[in-house]
């Protein structure tokens, strides 16, 4: 989902309301529910094309964060007990996708996350305010940032959610990578048997059967799937509560004894205080870690995928040893031609993954002092490499490695070939 444009001060009176700031007014869609600091953000800080609203599970994690907030800014007296219910039930309204289009703020944008924080800030409170009878952008009776943001801070409230995000979508590559190692044993199981030659430095080594290649296959995809999620647990001792720079300045104490035990139950995840919040705030390598491992992921998916490309090759003046379902017409020159690409889609999904690894480390480098202000940014590239891995695995299983044939009789013949001294 592409961000909205950001709203002409010269728009129709008619179709605009003003908001004011401590920099001045701006006019807004009088229909937006985004508010003037998500207006300025999309003025001033937009490049990706890439919305809040368009990453569905940041977008769901905030909206159980802010839920989570509110109930326990209730509970601590922060909050009147009416206004803490509205908050609530608006930040429902965020976690279950009801209102992605109104997340306009650039997913990528500087500020630590400021413009994310305040879009969904803004959104919660004009839904607040609007089932108490308030009107749209008046911000009466709940306001963004005294009410909906009362004992939070950006720095807190995004870390948290993005731990949230990261735990919920590895869930579905950690699934994915499962049933990809169980199709290589099924493979195991078919093809095993079959005779052929091994390979060393590409030249011709022992006889051997395919069960020996496709075994150390399964061994690497469970191997780094329990890597990965060993890497995740570390994300489940979360910072809210902890505000800006982990000192808790600005949050009661009966707000931040609540606050993390209500968002475990309201996320279903199992979830801890972190002893010392200041430490992950101020340095990111929990994600780093994550982003490392599906790095390792990623370089082992691509050997996987080569090997078949290349015990496909041919068929006849290649190795031909294996042949690769045919999904799609390969060439408009060559008409019976079946390039290998679901093997060469995995590749190029692990490379994409990569990047998005050095991006990750490089926002880790660049953290100084008492916040790691470029957090947000690595958590996301670690939530798209998620994403490509996880469709990209899923199309592999189906589309290659479940309808891997082996001609066996060129395997027997170069099964024969092998060096036995």
């Amino acid at each position: 989902m592409q961000a909205e444009k950001p709203p002409s001060e010269e728009a129709s009176r008619d179709a605009t309301r003003v908001e004011r700031d401590a920099l001045g007014e701006l006019a807004l869609p009088a229909d937006a529910l985004y508010g003037i600091h998500t207006a300025r953000a999309l003025r001033n800080l937009s490049f990706s094309r890439r919305s809040l609203g368009s990453c569905a599970p940041y977008a769901r994690a905030l909206g159980v964060v802010k839920g989570a907030a509110a109930r326990a800014n209730g509970d601590a007296g922060v909050l009147a007990p009416e206004l803490a219910r509205a908050i609530e039930v608006a930040a429902s309204q965020i976690s279950s996708g009801t209102f992605d289009r109104a997340l306009v703020a650039d997913l990528l944008g500087g500020g630590g996350s400021i413009a994310v924080h305040m879009n969904v800030a803004e959104v919660i409170a004009n839904l607040a305010s609007e089932s108490l009878g308030g009107r749209r952008g008046e911000y009466v009776p709940v306001h963004p940032k005294r009410h909906v943001n009362a004992s939070q801070s950006t720095a807190d409230v995004c870390h948290t959610a993005l731990r949230l995000a990261i735990l919920e979508r590895s869930g579905v590559l950690l699934a994915a990578l499962e049933t990809l190692a169980a199709s290589v044993d099924a493979k195991i199981s078919e093809l095993g048997h079959v005779p052929t030659l091994a390979r060393t430095c590409l030249q011709d080594a022992l006889p051997t059967t395919l069960a020996l290649l496709f075994s150390g296959h399964a061994a690497l995809v469970r191997r780094r799937a329990a890597e990965l999620a060993h890497s995740l647990e570390a994300l489940r001792a979360v910072t809210l509560g902890g505000t800006v720079i982990g000192s808790g300045e600005g949050a009661p104490e009966r707000y931040r004894e609540r606050v993390v035990p209500l968002l475990a139950a309201r996320a279903g995840v199992e979830l801890r205080r972190h002893p010392s919040p200041c430490d992950p705030l101020q340095n990111g390598d929990d994600v780093g870690a994550v982003s490392a491992q599906l790095a390792l992921l990623a370089h082992g998916l691509a050997k996987i995928a080569q090997d078949l490309r290349l015990l496909g090759s041919g068929p006849r003046g290649g190795l031909g040893e294996l042949a690769l379902p045919h999904v799609q017409e390969g060439s408009s020159f060559f008409a019976d031609k079946a390039n290998p690409l679901v093997p060469e889609t995995l590749l190029q999904a692990s490379f994409q993954v990569l990047g998005c690894d050095r991006a990750v480390q490089a926002a880790l480098e660049h953290g100084e002092l008492h916040l790691n202000v470029f957090d947000g940014f690595a958590a996301v590239n670690v939530l798209d490499a998620l994403e490509l891995l996880s469709n990209a695995v899923l199309r592999f299983d189906e589309g290659c490695v479940r309808g891997l044939v082996a001609n066996e009789a060129r395997c027997r013949e170069l099964a024969s070939l092998g060096r036995t001294s």
